[in-house]
C-alpha cells in the first residue's frame, strides 16, 4: 500500500465513520473500485484508532465527567448521578455490538465484504434512513433515554458488522425513531464509538503494528483523525438545522452505482 492510497482510506474513514453513509463500505470498496490491494481489517483497525482519536478529542469533556462518574460508582458501588447513569447506558449498549463482532469476525473479513451486498445494505439502510427521520418526532432528549433505548440501540450498532449498514447510520436511524432529537441521536451515537473501537483497536492494533513498512499506517491513522473531526464538527452542526435526507440519499446513489460497476465488469 502506497501514502497516497493510505492518505485516501484514512480521509475516508474518518468522514463515514461518523457521517451516516458506512464507513466500512468505503473501505471496502475503494480499493475494489480502483484495483488496490485490499488492505484488509488490521488496517481498518488502525485507521478507526485515528477516528477514536478524534472522538476522544472532540469529546474530552465528556469523557472526564465520564471517568470521574467511573470513579464515584466504583466507590459508592452505584452508577454516582447522571454522568454514572449515562456511562452504564454506554456500556449497556456497547454489549451487543462487541458481542457480535467477537462471534462473526471471519465473516467480516470475508463473505461480508461483498460488493453486491455492501451495495444492497447501502441502499435498504438508506430507504431506512430516510423514512424514520422523516416521520419519526424530536421530543426526546438524551437525559430521558431509557436501558431498553440503550439496548435497542447497542443491537442496531450490532448490525454495523455488514459492510454498508454503516455504525453511525443504523444507532443515529435507531435513536430517531426512539424519538429522539437528532443531535442527541448523533451525540450518542459518537460516544458509543469509543468503547466498542477501543477494545477493536487492543485486539488488533499490534497486528498493524507488525506491517514491514508503518508510514502508510499512520498517515492513515493522521488523516483519519483529523477527517474524522471535521466530520463530527460538520454533523453536529448540520442536524441542528437540517435533516438526514442528504445521506440518505447520498447512500441510495452509491449503491445503484456500485451495482452498476458490478454488472459492467462482469459483462
Amino acid at each position: 500500500m502506497t501514502v497516497f492510497q493510505a492518505a485516501v482510506l484514512g480521509a475516508l474513514q474518518g468522514l463515514a465513520e461518523f457521517l451516516p453513509i458506512s464507513s466500512s463500505a468505503h473501505l471496502a470498496l475503494a480499493p475494489w473500485a480502483f484495483g488496490w490491494a485490499a488492505p484488509g481489517l488490521a488496517f481498518d483497525v488502525a485507521l478507526h484508532i485515528g477516528t477514536l482519536a478524534a472522538v476522544l478529542w472532540y469529546f474530552r469533556r465528556d469523557w472526564v465527567a465520564l471517568a470521574a462518574a467511573a470513579v464515584r460508582s466504583v466507590r459508592e458501588r452505584r452508577l454516582a448521578g447522571d454522568d454514572g447513569r449515562r456511562l452504564g447506558l454506554l456500556v449497556v449498549g456497547t454489549i451487543p455490538g462487541a458481542a457480535i463482532g467477537y462471534l462473526l469476525e471471519s465473516q467480516a473479513e470475508s463473505a461480508f465484504r461483498a460488493p453486491l451486498l455492501t451495495a444492497t445494505a447501502l441502499i435498504v439502510m438508506g430507504v431506512i434512513l430516510w423514512a424514520v427521520d422523516r416521520r419519526a418526532p424530536e421530543d426526546r432528549t438524551l437525559k430521558a433515554m431509557r436501558w431498553r433505548d440503550a439496548v435497542l440501540i447497542g443491537l442496531a450498532q450490532a448490525c454495523a458488522i455488514v459492510p454498508g449498514v454503516s455504525r453511525s447510520g443504523a444507532t443515529i436511524t435507531a435513536g430517531r425513531a426512539l424519538g429522539f432529537d437528532r443531535a442527541g441521536a448523533a451525540k450518542f451515537s459518537f460516544l458509543m464509538s469509543m468503547p466498542i473501537t477501543a477494545a477493536a483497536a487492543a485486539l488488533k492494533a499490534p497486528e498493524a503494528l507488525q506491517a514491514p513498512d508503518l508510514t502508510p499506517v499512520l498517515v492513515g491513522m493522521a488523516t483519519a483523525a483529523v477527517s474524522g473531526w471535521l466530520a463530527i464538527t460538520m454533523l453536529l452542526r448540520f442536524v441542528q438545522h437540517r435533516s438526514l435526507g442528504v445521506f440518505a440519499a447520498y447512500r441510495i446513489v452509491l449503491g445503484i452505482a456500485v451495482i452498476g460497476l458490478v454488472w459492467s465488469r462482469a459483462g
